[in-house]
């Protein structure tokens, strides 16, 4: 079972960094003592870089806005604390979603980013899947899109059979059966859990079960 992602005790932790409710210093690692802190990433990034980390990985519309703002602030005076950042986002996004933060995204981006988040979940589900014995179920909780499609789409690569070459004349029984099978569909959290546990709003969870398939990494 994988929880992905920040978990409450870190966000609620202000000393940590990865909170706009507290004013603090900005450093977003999950592990504190290694990389690159996000102050430090956001004093050295190209303008560009930031762009498109804050576009990619936040899907936030403004970004070229934001990261043009970034780099004019930083000539004056270094972005080292939420507080900083979160108002300089506010600054540069025109339209609010309702019911959150305009630094939001900025936010998940560069948490995402610093923390190479997605990379370690491309990588460690085929490790898991490769040792799952037949029967073994992997489940996936990810709290937001780009999370979710990785892990949609890995499941449905290793639920269908490996691709053949156009030459190949094979019965449909003699195929070998993929690894995995996806067992129902995503599940989401419904109004009552929503309302008991907000930040489960936009959580999806994903099953899939290991078949008796040789399990090989596709590429």
């Amino acid at each position: 079972l994988f929880d992905l992602g920040i978990s409450s005790p870190q966000i609620d932790d202000g000393s940590r960094g990865f909170s706009f409710r507290f004013d603090a210093p900005l450093d977003m690692r999950m592990d504190p003592t290694r990389g690159m802190s996000a102050a430090e990433w956001i004093a050295t990034s190209s303008e560009q870089n930031l762009h498109e980390v804050i576009k990619n990985y936040g899907e936030e519309r403004f970004s070229r806005q934001i990261a043009r703002a970034i780099v004019a602030q930083r000539e004056e005076s270094p972005i080292d604390t939420t507080r900083k950042l979160a108002q300089l986002v506010a600054q540069n996004v025109r339209t609010r979603e309702r019911g959150q933060d305009p630094a939001t995204r900025t936010f998940q981006a560069v948490r995402i980013f610093i923390n190479r988040e997605l990379e370690e979940v491309e990588a460690v589900l085929p490790q898991v899947a490769g040792r799952l014995k037949e029967g073994g179920r992997l489940a996936v909780i990810a709290f937001h899109s780009l999370e979710d499609r990785i892990v949609k789409q890995f499941i449905k690569k290793y639920s269908q059979h490996a691709p053949l070459p156009r030459w190949a004349v094979v019965k449909e029984a003699d195929l070998p059966q993929p690894p995995l099978k996806a067992v129902g569909k995503a599940i989401k959290p419904g109004s009552t859990e929503t309302e008991a546990n907000p930040r489960a709003r936009s959580a999806v969870l994903r099953v899939a079960e290991r078949s008796s398939g040789e399990f090989s990494v596709i590429e």
